[in-house]
């Protein structure tokens, strides 16, 4: 059984685009001990191997935005918008890299996703268990707010008598 190794610098690189996770060219080529320069052209040269649910470019919208969270390198060519990659486009980059380095990481990569994807489905099933029993709750509760408002309105007839006159009289009149 391998033990699965703890790598927390990975983790918050990952971020969530486009309703995806992914992580930028250039985290992901500090990562595996390249350049971002030499990561693209990577890229560029295997297009084959990264179809659209591996990588995509981001907006300029979506760049301006990721410009708030990390300032932008001074090496960076800010006229083309970053990468992002997707999980399996992580590993597919770390194959056209062919490093020992890129290898390596990118098993830390692809924990980091599972470890993201386990906490989610754990926050799920949290969010459904919670949903069921409030309408478990709810139901129970309505039941017996039923059943009180009856016993109200029975101790409401004794305390008033009102139904005194409707109901058959038992005994000896006198």
């Amino acid at each position: 059984m391998t033990t699965e190794t703890e790598n927390p610098a990975v983790l918050p690189l990952i971020r969530t685009i486009r309703s995806q996770r992914v992580i930028l060219d250039s985290d992901l080529a500090r990562l595996y001990g390249v350049g971002t320069k030499h990561l693209n052209q990577q890229i560029r040269r295997n297009q084959r191997r990264f179809p659209p649910d591996f990588i995509f470019r981001l907006t300029p919208r979506e760049a301006l935005m990721r410009s708030q969270f990390v300032t932008a390198s001074s090496k960076r060519n800010v006229t083309s918008p970053p990468f992002a990659f997707t999980e399996h486009g992580a590993v597919m980059a770390a194959n056209v890299l062919n490093s020992e380095r890129a290898v390596v990481m990118s098993v830390e990569v692809v924990r980091a996703f599972i470890r993201l994807r386990r906490a989610v489905l754990t926050q799920e099933k949290l969010a459904r268990k919670v949903a069921d029993l409030e309408r478990t709750v709810k139901e129970r509760q309505d039941g017996h707010d039923k059943k009180i408002e009856l016993l109200l309105t029975a101790v409401k007839l004794l305390i008033d008598g009102s139904d005194a006159a409707t109901r058959k009289r038992i005994g000896f009149a006198v």
